[in-house]
């Protein structure tokens, strides 16, 4: 009987009460499904803000309200915000790092507690934090690393208390490690860490993670993957992954000294987001806020370049899957994105070829002895539908909005 009323009490709060629980090895950690909501937003916006971010390092004109509506504006799904990089100074009052923290000294605020409270208050955006393992000139790594990590004062008296924190206090939906400093995962007990977090934690059914774990995670082990900076494989994966890439080509957080050279274009932005997308990825774009805490112009307009784009197009990236093909065999620089549910396939390209005709090679009206009819065809931010035939469509109006053109071909696969 108590069996009975234990699988009847299982059943009545699944998945909350009874959700599977993980061993601290990368083989049970693995095993454990991503979260849904990771897979279907496809875009977030990485901030890299912190001392680095110089002259004078400060929060004068920091407005976590203004930066939540101006990544709102975006089309973002989600956020990821640097808590502590590599020199060791954290946005939040840690215990952990007594006088170099954001609220102790400079600008003696919790800049992670006012940006969560604005996203969470004021968007639809998921939040989440950036934390680096290792650091620079910590003398407790430095002595580890001395030891070729046999010893581990570091990670037991800074870094692990530092990522239970975090998570306690502020609940990330996404916790992006970094910075391994050429250390083994079992020298910062990664995989019991993620145990926890995936447990017990206050965020074990929501949270999702990446692979920098320490040497020999990356691109191997973890919720996601994101194998190095700018990974953008070209190719469909086995796994998900992320490409975290920068706006600046150059740099991750502020230059003062830019040239408009040094700046992707929209265009290029664009190109990046739907290559991502077809392979099966999410892009996570970079922005450097000042040192003083403004979001620069040239970044505004990039994000609201984005969001503009977005809101045309943005049927075509939420939601999607990877299709049968991610190029056109047919004309190259077309992409292809697929929503099952609707049999609904997305041909998006750069520009009409100059004889006004696309030729699509894919999606194919036969597959196999399945005859499958090309429904319909439509182009986004068109005013009338274009002409079909065949695998050809030809463009009505010579439209030039949005940067991107995309197709919609309905029950077809």
């Amino acid at each position: 009987l108590p069996a009975m009323l234990l699988l009847l009490l299982c059943l009545l709060l699944w998945p909350q009460g009874c959700s599977a629980r993980y061993d601290p090895t990368w083989e049970s950690l693995d095993s454990r499904p991503l979260p849904t909501w990771f897979d279907e937003v496809k875009f977030g916006i990485f901030i890299h803000w912190g001392v680095f971010s110089v002259p004078s390092f400060g929060t004068e004109f920091f407005d976590a309200n203004q930066w939540a509506d101006i990544l709102k504006a975006s089309g973002a799904k989600y956020v990821v915000l640097t808590s502590k990089h590599h020199e060791g100074f954290t946005l939040w009052g840690s215990k952990y790092s007594w006088n170099w923290n954001a609220v102790n000294i400079g600008p003696k605020r919790d800049i992670v507690a006012e940006l969560a409270t604005s996203i969470r208050n004021r968007t639809d955006l998921h939040f989440g934090l950036y934390h680096s393992l290792f650091e620079w000139f910590n003398p407790l790594f430095l002595y580890d690393a001395s030891n070729v990590f046999k010893t581990r004062q570091f990670p037991t008296a800074k870094s692990l208390p530092e990522l239970y924190e975090i998570v306690a206090k502020y609940q990330p939906e996404i916790l992006w490690s970094d910075g391994a400093g050429n250390a083994p995962d079992t020298y910062w007990n990664s995989t019991g860490f993620l145990a926890w977090l995936y447990n017990d934690s206050p965020v074990r059914d929501t949270v999702v993670t990446n692979d920098r774990w320490g040497v020999g995670s990356i691109c191997k082990h973890g919720g996601y993957y994101t194998c190095s900076d700018r990974y953008n494989p070209g190719h469909l994966l086995p796994h998900k992954w992320e490409n975290c890439m920068t706006i600046d080509k150059w740099s991750w957080g502020y230059r003062r000294n830019t040239q408009l050279s040094d700046y992707l274009t929209i265009e290029e932005l664009v190109k990046q987001l739907v290559e991502t997308v077809s392979c099966g990825g999410n892009l996570l774009m970079n922005i450097g806020p000042t040192h003083d805490g403004r979001i620069d112009v040239i970044f505004q307009e990039r994000l609201r370049q984005m969001g503009v784009w977005l809101r045309v197009n943005g049927e075509a990236i939420y939601g999607t899957k990877p299709w049968r093909t991610q190029n056109d065999t047919v004309t190259p620089g077309v992409w292809y994105t697929f929503k099952p549910k609707e049999e609904t396939v997305y041909a998006i390209f750069l520009n009409w070829p100059i004889s006004e005709t696309l030729v699509l090679g894919d999606p194919k009206t036969k597959i196999g002895a399945t005859q499958r009819a090309l429904y319909s065809l439509r182009v986004f931010g068109g005013t009338s539908a274009a002409g079909t035939s065949g695998h050809t469509a030809k463009d009505p109006e010579r439209l030039k909005e949005p940067v991107l053109q995309i197709w919609e071909a309905h029950h077809c696969c």
